[in-house]
């Protein structure tokens, strides 16, 4: 084992470049006229002739391959597309490698970027590998900090030196996962690293995380915990570490108040369903494991399963005649917004499939209904601007959705980078009880149509809705607030940021008579919100002298509370006043360290 890194040393150079998004983008626009498939009005001429119904199910499409145990030649296709996928960070490819239940030996998966590995088994010990599911960062001589969107899922590992290695950044869940024996999250030679999300998998090992600078694991089981660097959050996780911000910086929640797992598709025989798991409360641990897990399943025939290259009015067919979305993997572009306006419906994504707003619209948009889903899909801004992004419930929404909300899942989005994009607000959330669970919302700074006002994204994510729910939230670079919380009794477990490395001069992030917009900002009618590890770096590269008066602003009200906070100044690159409202010491000189508050107010 290499010596643990301090928590005060920068486990990144001195110049950054490290977010690329190939992302989730969508768009505010007036609501376009839906293809129903129903009857024509009666205002419509005689003529007029009725859509002929979408079917359901069908396959896949090229870009998902799907192995079985007696498959010859898995482990060639596996490097073909590693090979193509390894630096493709803006590239277009977008590959699924599914599993068959079963047992495969002697494999090497290597992860690209827009690749996800995953198993089609009910319980991820129905799919095992004797080998590795491995993301390493050669391609960016041991800096793991780009390792973007990939993902692993609903597999069991034996690997091979015992140890198996994910290291990652940000959009690379691990999700439903058994390792049988240790996991080490950072890369050979103990670059730097930039992560990461884990939920629902079991760990008999250790897990390694050595150089990573931030992780939120959730609702699992490990066999142990080495070390942290600068905020590591549990929660519902046996074997965890206790409770111990800021030294080490652990901040540990027994349970997860409210969560649901992603779907996930699955075989039944020789069919395809997709399996939803229920919601818990007060959650601990893996949902699988001790029978059949708790949830409910739809046939694949109950899906439109979409292609790259439909347009978004035969999506909107599909989803008013009462068919779910199977997005598969590629690319794809609306002139409207992609609209769920039903309750219970799935949009679920493969393979990194990823909606391009061409116009200016919206990408999508959920209507204030019960338990929608959506899951694994990136949205990527265009070059028009959209007022926002992805857009759940109405403004106003105001029903109650506690018994059976709505979940954001392993939805990214990114403004800039792959090309030209803009969006005002990234991801707005009016409905109740919405669960964001693990998002990056990224405004690029790094690849293509990069630039202060280039890619002018003035908001990450806003909430107006009460009761909201973020576990895993990622949201970094924005022009302004990063995150604005306007609704009440809102909760975040985990909150990673970093501010916008491009901004000009002070003047460019002057709020008012405030220096620099918050990281995170509750909004000032809130009378009841609550935060568990949440931190903030700030990269002035462009001017470093710029000050940060906070990275985070709240009422300071006994109901608004937060738990395990810090800032960094990332080698000196602009500094932080104070972490929280005027709470905190000053970050200071290039020594990257952070400064904390253990609760506040």
């Amino acid at each position: 084992m290499p010596p643990v890194p301090p928590e005060s040393s920068d486990p990144r150079p001195s110049t950054v470049t490290r977010r690329t998004v190939l992302g989730a983008v969508a768009a505010t626009a007036a609501s376009a006229p839906l293809l129903t498939g129903l009857a024509a009005p009666a205002s419509a001429a005689p003529s007029a002739v009725r859509p002929r119904a979408l079917p359901g199910g069908g396959d896949l499409g090229p870009n998902v391959l799907i192995f079985d145990p007696g498959t010859s030649g898995i482990q060639a296709k596996l490097d073909q597309i590693f090979h193509q996928q390894e630096s493709a960070q803006f590239g277009t490819g977008r590959y699924a490698l599914l599993f068959k239940p079963g047992t495969y030996s002697g494999l090497n998966a290597q992860i690209g970027f827009y690749t996800s590995i995953a198993g089609l088994g009910l319980s991820p010990d129905d799919t095992t590998i004797n080998g590795d599911v491995t993301v390493d960062a050669g391609w960016a001589n041991g800096n793991a900090t780009q390792n973007f969107w990939r993902s692993a899922e609903n597999l069991a590992l034996v690997p091979v030196n015992g140890t198996d290695r994910w290291a990652v950044a940000q959009a690379a869940p691990f999700r439903r996962m058994h390792v049988r024996g240790g996991l080490n999250l950072a890369p050979s030679g103990y670059g730097w690293a930039s992560g990461g999300y884990i939920a629902d998998s079991r760990v008999d090992g250790q897990v390694g995380p050595y150089s990573q600078q931030q992780w939120y694991t959730r609702d699992s089981v490990i066999g142990g915990w080495v070390n942290a660097v600068w905020n590591m959050v549990f929660s519902g996780v046996q074997g965890a570490p206790a409770q111990s911000f800021p030294n080490p910086p652990y901040t540990t929640l027994d349970t997860t108040p409210v969560s649901r797992e992603k779907p996930f598709l699955y075989l039944n025989g020789s069919e395809f369903r997709v399996f939803l798991p229920e919601k818990r409360t007060n959650a601990r641990g893996v949902t699988w494991g001790n029978g059949t897990p708790r949830g409910t399943s739809l046939s694949l025939s109950q899906f439109y399963v979409a292609k790259p290259g439909v347009s978004a009015a035969t999506l909107n067919q599909a989803l008013a005649q009462g068919l779910h979305l199977l997005l598969t993997p590629g690319i794809y572009h609306v002139d409207q917004p992609v609209q769920v306006n039903r309750a219970n419906t799935v949009v679920l994504g493969l393979g990194y499939a990823t909606i391009v707003p061409d116009n200016g619209v919206t990408a999508m948009k959920v209507a204030d209904v019960d338990g929608v889903r959506l899951a694994g899909f990136l949205i990527d801004a265009g070059p028009v601007n959209s007022a926002t992004l992805l857009e759940v419930g109405p403004r106003g929404a105001s029903q109650d959705h506690s018994a059976n909300p709505t979940t954001v899942q392993d939805v990214f989005v990114r403004i800039g980078g792959a090309g030209a994009g803009k969006a005002t607000t990234s991801m707005v959330i009016n409905s109740r009880n919405t669960i964001v669970d693990h998002t990056w919302v990224w405004r690029a700074d790094h690849g293509t149509g990069v630039g202060w006002d280039t890619n002018r994204a003035d908001y990450g994510v806003v909430v107006n809705g009460d009761d909201v729910l973020c576990t895993g939230l990622f949201v970094e670079h924005f022009n302004k607030y990063d995150v604005q919380w306007l609704g009440q009794r809102g909760r975040t477990i985990f909150f990673q940021n970093e501010k916008a490395y491009d901004a000009p001069n002070q003047a460019a992030v002057q709020d008012g008579n405030v220096k620099g917009y918050a990281a995170y900002k509750v909004g000032d009618n809130v009378t009841a919100h609550e935060a568990w590890g949440l931190g903030s770096y700030c990269n002035y590269t462009a001017d470093t002298g710029i000050v940060q008066h906070h990275g985070f602003a709240a009422p300071n009200t006994s109901g608004v509370k937060f738990h395990g906070v810090l800032v960094v100044s990332l080698g000196g690159n602009g500094q932080y006043e104070h972490v929280i409202n005027e709470a905190g010491a000053p970050t200071s000189g290039t020594s990257t360290t952070p400064s904390t508050v253990v609760s506040y107010p």
